[in-house]
């Protein structure tokens, strides 16, 4: 109802410029003063950048030594070497270039030192460690070295000529490389203690055919080599529980268990695998020899260390998951500044295989984009740079690196991003400060506009428009949205306007009523309209086209007709009241049956149930549901196909009863089962007889507000070859 009684706004004359003299000049003081306000802030946040660039360069200088030192280290020269594929994932154990020719592996401190230096080992939650590598000289022999080191209690070592591999610790390794797999066992020998080490021993490799003992004729592999220390201090364990009527063992089998397990030693390996294709191809004369291999990122190496026993857990496997990645060129970019580059490329090479490293992005305040807008756009004067309107170029610098394997080319180049995000974290700080004097401002501002200027406009604006809209021969909308009742106030101005809101709201108050009676008669015409077209629809079946009345019924439709699309039934249904009765129901339906083909209506068929001998009272208005069943059948009429029968049937139960009237024919979209009943939804594809004109959607409308206001429902559902409408009713006693 508000919608429809919305007025549209008033016209509003143009005013002169002198009428808003007061207002512009109060308006140009106050953004004269934020503007300068602004303006010193920008002066100081340009002295900042000045010495933010100043100490940026020297942070440059100091971030490419750092870079440098550490690319010439050994751990830095073995992830420059080994970049290609150091990435790829840690497990299974690729093995990594060396920066070395090759590993003393037959000492246990020079072998760990190696790898320590050069950052090659992978890590495991448990402590253990491995590193799988061969060497950057090819003449060195062309071998695999894993060196690592896992936790184990006491050893248990190898007889000699035992060919049980399984009675001692042993270490399992494989290789998979160029579609081959290569797998060893290698028992635990020991051998008398030397230096500081308590317990060490020799690993004698053999070739793992997969069955659980060795052949009487098996021999150690020739060039397999391998050596394991175990100090003699325990490593630290969380205390274990003691409570042994819980866990029903003896005193004695704890105290073995404890000896066994609770002992455990840092025990170091260190191991070199024989790769006969590595040696094959020292020795090729027909290519050209290539070192390191270009498939050793695809190489694959396993290594597990086995307690006694044939299906004993490893107590190492390097497939075993938490393992962290081995040191790589990432960790360079640690060392450089926000948005600072390294570019690493190989003399000789192009630019594609140029490795390029970013510096970490620092997680700095956060910044709006226009405040690092700003930032960039202020122009540098400091020494080097020189006055300039454009931002400065990034410094950049460049160097030579001498690794075994060849000399590389290292570019360096900054980036003014760490000094914009440093910056713009300082201009955050300041624009509180700045928010703050401006927030004064446009407070002081507002008060002045709010309080005295913009309610002075707004009076001056809409008593222009109560006297524009007001002259003779204008055509507008005149006083419907006039309201200045916002304007009220004890001060003088709220008193003259709220003397003007009264009155004007009068006014509006008498155009709303005017409004309301009018709706009210066109709602009025249409209900009555629509609860005679029903009545003139069983006219029309009763006085046949060559009846005298057939002319008079029509002239009574067509102008039910034009009242009946001025405006929406809903308003007149839902006010609409049914009075309460008492209906026979199976009387009703027989009564429906018998008189239908009088409304047009054929094959009308009416299927009492077996149980329905004696009447069904039901609580329901016998014109009322008159009605409701006529909207139905004409649906029903209309869809079935010709000859087809409409069925009605009765079932009832102790406190409702139901009819169903089913006809055959297309069925109902499922989209539209529930909206069917909706005020003006209509199926766009359903038939037309002749002179019935275009479907509104309102019969099923009708007949569900009918049904409600006598205490029922009505569904329908499709079935088999059909529609089915069932009336569900209240029934009395």
């Amino acid at each position: 109802m508000k919608r429809l009684l919305r007025r549209p706004a008033l016209d509003i004359p143009r005013l002169g410029l002198p009428a808003f003299r007061l207002r512009i000049l109060v308006r140009s003081v106050f953004v004269l003063l934020a503007l300068a306000t602004v303006a010193l802030s920008v002066v100081v946040l340009k002295d900042e950048k000045e010495r933010a660039w100043q100490a940026y360069q020297h942070g440059f200088v100091r971030s490419q030594a750092e870079v440098m030192a550490r690319l010439r280290h050994p751990s830095g020269q073995l992830a420059l070497l080994n970049a290609s594929h150091l990435g790829q994932g840690v497990t299974p154990l690729a093995p990594l270039l060396l920066p070395y020719a090759a590993i003393d592996f037959d000492d246990p401190q020079k072998s760990q030192q190696a790898v320590e230096m050069a950052g090659c080992s992978v890590q495991y939650p448990d402590g253990a460690s491995v590193c799988a590598a061969i060497g950057n000289n090819p003449y060195a022999g062309g071998f695999i070295y894993l060196v690592g080191s896992f936790y184990a209690g006491e050893l248990t070592p190898r007889e000699r000529g035992a060919l049980v591999p399984a009675e001692a610790h042993r270490a399992r390794i494989s290789l998979d490389m160029r579609g081959a797999t290569y797998r060893w066992i290698a028992p635990y020998e020991a051998m008398p203690p030397q230096g500081s080490a308590a317990v060490r021993g020799r690993l004698t490799g053999f070739v793992d055919t997969g069955a659980p003992q060795l052949d009487a004729r098996a021999r150690p592999v020739r060039d397999f080599r391998g050596w394991l220390w175990q100090n003699g201090q325990c490593r630290d364990l969380p205390p274990k529980p003691t409570n042994q009527a819980s866990t029903g063992t003896s005193a004695g089998a704890l105290t073995g268990e404890a000896a066994a397990t609770d002992c455990l030693r840092r025990t170091h390996y260190s191991i070199r695998l024989p790769v006969e294709l590595f040696r094959e191809a020292l020795f090729r004369k027909d290519e050209r020899l290539v070192w390191p291999p270009e498939d050793l990122g695809q190489m694959r190496v396993r290594v597990e260390m086995l307690a006694p026993g044939e299906n004993a857990r490893p107590q190492f496997d390097s497939n075993a998951p938490g393992a962290q990645l081995a040191a790589s060129l990432g960790d360079l970019s640690r060392s450089l500044l926000p948005g600072e580059r390294v570019q690493i490329r190989k003399m000789g090479s192009d630019e594609a295989s140029a490795l390029t490293l970013k510096g970490v992005e620092v997680q700095a305040e956060p910044s709006a984009p226009w405040l690092l807008r700003l930032i960039r756009w202020l122009p540098l004067e400091a020494a080097g740079v020189g006055p300039a309107a454009t931002p400065p170029e990034a410094p950049t610098g460049l160097d030579i690196l001498d690794t075994p394997t060849g000399n590389y080319v290292v570019n360096f180049t900054g980036h003014l991003r760490g000094v914009e995000q440093g910056l713009a974290a300082v201009a955050t700080r300041l624009s509180w400060y700045l928010g703050a004097m401006l927030g004064a401002i446009a407070l002081a501002w507002l008060v002045v506009e709010v309080g005295l200027i913009r309610r002075v406009t707004a009076l001056t604006r809409r008593a222009a428009a109560v006297s524009y809209n007001v002259q003779p021969g204008h055509t507008g909308p005149r006083l419907g949205d006039l309201d200045v009742s916002d304007l009220r106030g004890s001060d003088e101005l709220g008193i003259l306007a709220g003397g003007l809101a009264d009155l004007l709201q009068r006014v509006k108050d008498d155009l709303q009523r005017e409004q309301l009676r009018a709706q009210q008669e066109r709602d009025m015409w249409h209900a009555v309209g629509h609860e005679i077209m029903s009545p003139l629809q069983s006219l029309m079946a009763l006085n046949g086209p060559q009846d005298p009345g057939h002319r008079y019924v029509q002239r009574m439709q067509q102008a039910i007709h034009v009242l009946y699309g001025t405006a929406s039934p809903a308003e007149a249904l839902q006010a609409a009241d049914v009075p309460e009765g008492r209906l026979d129901l199976d009387a009703f339906l027989r009564n429906v049956a018998n008189n239908a083909h009088f409304a047009g209506i054929l094959d009308v068929v009416y299927a009492p149930g077996s149980n329905n001998s004696s009447p069904v009272i039901v609580r329901a208005d016998e014109f009322a549901l008159e009605d409701v069943v006529t909207h139905i059948l004409r649906n029903a009429d209309r869809y079935r196909p010709a000859g087809s029968p409409i069925t009605l049937t009765l079932t009832a139960s102790e406190s409702t009863a139901s009819a169903t009237l089913h006809n055959q024919g297309s069925t109902i979209a499922e989209d539209l089962l529930e909206r069917i009943f909706e005020l003006g939804v209509s199926d766009p594809s359903s038939p037309t007889p002749l002179g019935e004109g275009e479907h509104r959607g309102q019969g099923l409308f009708v007949a569900k507000t009918y049904m409600a206001k006598m205490g029922g429902t009505i569904n329908a559902r499709n079935t088999e070859g059909g529609v089915a409408f069932v009336l569900t009713f209240q029934r009395l006693g």
